[in-house]
């Protein structure tokens, strides 16, 4: 699996499942993640024939690439749903893709059923759109290979008649109920929706810096121009990278344990933190 550059991948970028010629050009963009989407992005009659595109057009990547790649596919109860799984858990299963997103996920059985069908190697990531999946959340969030958990804010928003403003405050508690449930389930930080408006960098810089303040760890992107400001925005800053660097040179001093920093106690919790600045800051686009 390849956990640790999609758990610390701060941008996902979608990109139709139908457009075989944009694969390559959105992971050379520099988003963390590649999202190949075959649910919104595909229109039904071509849903079929998108999918069995999909092995040709992954075995012509670099397998470096592959393991930046996703694939969203329809959601269960659709009537793709169980072919997808299928012919997307072989192409898991024989690595040329890295992670399959599941939209509107709302019982642990259907990412049971996925699991099983693309076998140990691919990270899952349920993506939360409805009532129904933020009631199921921790279910969810202790599914099997669950690597991270995915906001859909528009279809959320949707699905319960919400009319929110662009700050989004009606939802600071399903937010805040998706990063608990990763965290109680120890998962990589989530992964917060999409800024619809691609032109619109101001509302951009807002959403990336709300799903940042909020323990957000990455952000969906729809257009290529997004993956930079996001993948700079929700990226440790200086300041806190030289913290973090301070931090593990006084551990490795102290030989382990717990030592004192400017008068603050550093001890495990602090180290994770630090080590996790690190981590990301070696995670470039």
């Amino acid at each position: 699996m390849s956990a640790p550059l999609l758990a610390l991948a701060r941008a996902f970028l979608f990109v139709p499942a139908d457009r075989p010629e944009r694969h390559a050009r959105a992971l050379a963009c520099g988003a963390g993640g590649v999202i190949v989407d075959l649910e919104d992005a595909v229109a039904p009659e071509r849903k079929v024939q998108a999918r069995e595109q999909l092995a040709a057009s992954f075995a012509a990547l670099p397998t470096e690439d592959r393991r930046r790649l996703l694939v969203r596919i329809n959601a269960a109860g659709t009537p793709w749903h169980d072919d997808d799984c299928a012919q997307i858990g072989a192409l898991a299963a024989q690595g040329l893709i890295a992670g399959i997103v599941l939209p509107k996920a709302e019982r642990a059985a259907d990412l049971s059923r996925l699991a099983e069908a693309a076998g140990p190697s691919a990270a899952l990531v349920p993506l939360i759109e409805s009532a129904a999946g933020l009631a199921a959340v921790d279910e969810l969030a202790a599914g099997p290979q669950v690597l991270r958990l995915a906001f859909g804010n528009l279809d959320f928003q949707a699905d319960l008649g919400l009319a929110c403003d662009a700050d989004e405050a009606e939802l600071v508690p399903v937010r805040l109920a998706l990063l608990l449930a990763s965290r109680r389930a120890g998962l990589a930080a989530p992964i917060d929706g999409v800024t619809p408006d691609w032109r619109d960098t101001a509302r951009l810089a807002a959403d990336t810096a709300r799903a940042r303040r909020g323990g957000f760890g990455a952000k969906l992107c729809i257009y290529p121009d997004q993956v930079a400001p996001v993948h700079a925005a929700l990226g440790p800053t200086a300041q806190e990278l030289a913290w973090a660097r301070r931090v593990v040179e006084a551990i490795r001093a102290a030989g382990g344990g717990v030592v004192s920093l400017d008068g603050r106690m550093v001890d495990a919790p602090v180290v994770r933190l630090a080590e996790r600045l690190l981590a990301l800051e070696e995670q470039q686009p």
